[in-house]
């Protein structure tokens, strides 16, 4: 099994698990994942910056913040009742077939976004020229997106539901914390997202007790 479809199914598990948290049935619920995922087309564009009429530099952690939240949704649009290792496979194949096109970041978010509104499915192709825009690649998506991941199950465990989650911390934002913290860590290890709620329990505590 190649490192790839290893790391397509290792989150595509994962998402399937913060649904599950958000909505045990949620599968059958019918939500609109992909009107989400163009409207974080959306945000991206803002980070990146297309006003001409004022000066703007692109925001490019912000940028792949948003190619992460992005890959949540698309990957919430992919279960149909298959297994997440038959996903995966399918993901793997159709992305060694497809024509991966290089694009500039608005182009590609854009074609992503037309693609997802004409069709309400998850174009993994188009997707990948969105991520090679954004200067990522394999290994730094899966590596951010399990940190997002644990991000949106340490919000939940907060009190993020309730409105007492405390987003800002020390004067930043919890995704700000969260990619100092995960450039520090082993994406390799078998602990990798145990050691990245650890990280961001013990700084949101220390966070909590500045602010009382």
């Amino acid at each position: 099994m190649s490192d790839q479809l290893n790391q397509f199914e290792s989150m595509l598990k994962l998402q399937d698990s913060m649904n599950t948290r958000v909505h045990s049935q949620w599968q059958q619920q019918g939500f609109a994942y992909y009107r989400a995922l163009w409207l974080e087309c959306g945000e991206l564009v803002e980070h990146y910056g297309y006003k001409w009429w004022k000066k703007q530099s692109p925001d490019m952690p912000q940028v792949q913040l948003e190619v992460v939240d992005i890959w949540h949704f698309g990957l919430s649009m992919l279960f149909d009742g298959r297994t997440t290792n038959e996903i995966a496979t399918a993901l793997t194949t159709e992305l060694q077939q497809g024509k991966v096109e290089q694009m500039d970041v608005l182009d590609a978010t854009e074609a992503l976004a037309e693609e997802t509104l004409a069709t309400r499915k998850f174009s993994i192709v188009k997707f990948w020229s969105l991520l090679q825009a954004a200067d990522m690649n394999a290994e730094k998506l899966y590596r951010c997106y399990v940190g997002k991941n644990v991000l949106n199950f340490f919000r939940q465990d907060n009190g993020y539901q309730e409105g007492s989650y405390l987003k800002q911390w020390h004067g930043r934002e919890d995704n700000e914390h969260l990619v100092e913290l995960t450039e520090k860590l082993d994406a390799s290890s078998d602990s990798y997202t145990e050691d990245i709620y650890t990280a961001l329990a013990e700084r949101y505590q220390s966070a909590r007790a500045t602010a009382r």
